[in-house]
């Protein structure tokens, strides 16, 4: 609960607030908007919000514009409405502002709100990544990595997802590992795949930690370590990650660095199956078939 004292506070402050943005100020409008979008110092509005963005937006401010979309797109306090977002999307992007770019970029790179065009995704994206957007960066290298409207080109690949890496996103580090693994645009090398892996791993996620997992499972760069591959397992699976459920489910079964234990793997490749795990329900089945038979 919060003490008398603060409270009194974060009313000065919000009335302080609302005050410069009656005035016009657009950087307190924006601001406003934010705080009412998050619940800081005061309880949460969408729809206020939505009107100090717009207010804000009105004065071409690049930052609010980009707010005023994103409500838009995630259907906070107004009616979800792509068009409307890709709208002020645009507006800020004209302005150079990265956030937007970056916004505008992905509906056009999956197509929402608009078609479908990678090519304006590329620029884009492209714009948004020299101003050091770490999510336009990896978002790039996606596109060279797999070819995504443009040519592959996996030192192109390689090099975005270092520059998003030095910014600590887990994504791209994973990425990086498996191209040293696939030796695609590198030399193959285990080590680096398993350093990026582990990095991105550490971080939490979930692919990176079923890669470790399998690494350490196959022997392949590393000595083979079942209990080690189980742990990365685990830990992915516990993510909701399917494959590391159902090759979880898999260890449990035969034993393989750990007790066989035929409640855990029908519990862990059931698991699986409700994430979409398709190997998973054959398996299991075959499973049943054995714990039935005499």
């Amino acid at each position: 609960m919060m003490k008398p004292e603060a409270k009194e506070a974060s009313k000065k402050i919000a009335d302080s607030a609302f005050q410069q943005a009656e005035r016009g100020d657009a950087n307190m409008q924006n601001r406003l908007g934010l705080m009412l979008t998050s619940g800081e110092k005061m309880p949460k509005d969408y729809q206020q919000a939505i009107d100090w963005f717009r207010k804000a937006a009105s004065q071409n401010h690049a930052d609010a514009q980009n707010n005023l979309g994103l409500m838009y797109a995630n259907g906070r306090g107004i009616a979800q409405n792509f068009q409307q977002a890709l709208i002020w999307f645009s507006k800020a992007a004209e302005q150079g502002y990265s956030r937007a770019q970056y916004n505008l970029a992905l509906m056009y790179d999956i197509g929402q709100g608009a078609e479908q065009d990678y090519r304006k995704a590329h620029a884009l994206y492209l714009e948004a990544a020299k101003q050091g957007h770490a999510r336009a960066q990896f978002n790039l290298g996606m596109m060279y990595h797999f070819g995504n409207g443009i040519n592959m080109d996996y030192e192109q690949a390689m090099s975005w997802y270092r520059l998003a890496s030095i910014q600590n996103h887990a994504k791209a580090k994973f990425h990086i590992g498996m191209l040293y693994e696939c030796g695609l645009g590198v030399e193959p090398d285990f080590d680096q795949a398993l350093t990026w892996y582990r990095e991105a791993a550490e971080q939490g996620l979930s692919d990176a930690q079923f890669y470790l997992g399998l690494l350490y499972d196959a022997g392949k760069g590393v000595s083979q370590d079942y209990k080690r591959a189980i742990d990365w397992y685990l830990k992915a699976a516990e993510n909701g990650h399917a494959r590391a459920q159902f090759n979880l489910g898999l260890m449990y079964d035969a034993g393989h660095g750990i007790s066989r234990d035929p409640a855990q793997a029908q519990k862990w490749l059931a698991m699986a199956e409700h994430n979409g795990a398709t190997k998973a329900a054959r398996y299991r089945k075959s499973l049943e078939s054995l714990f039935a038979a005499p």
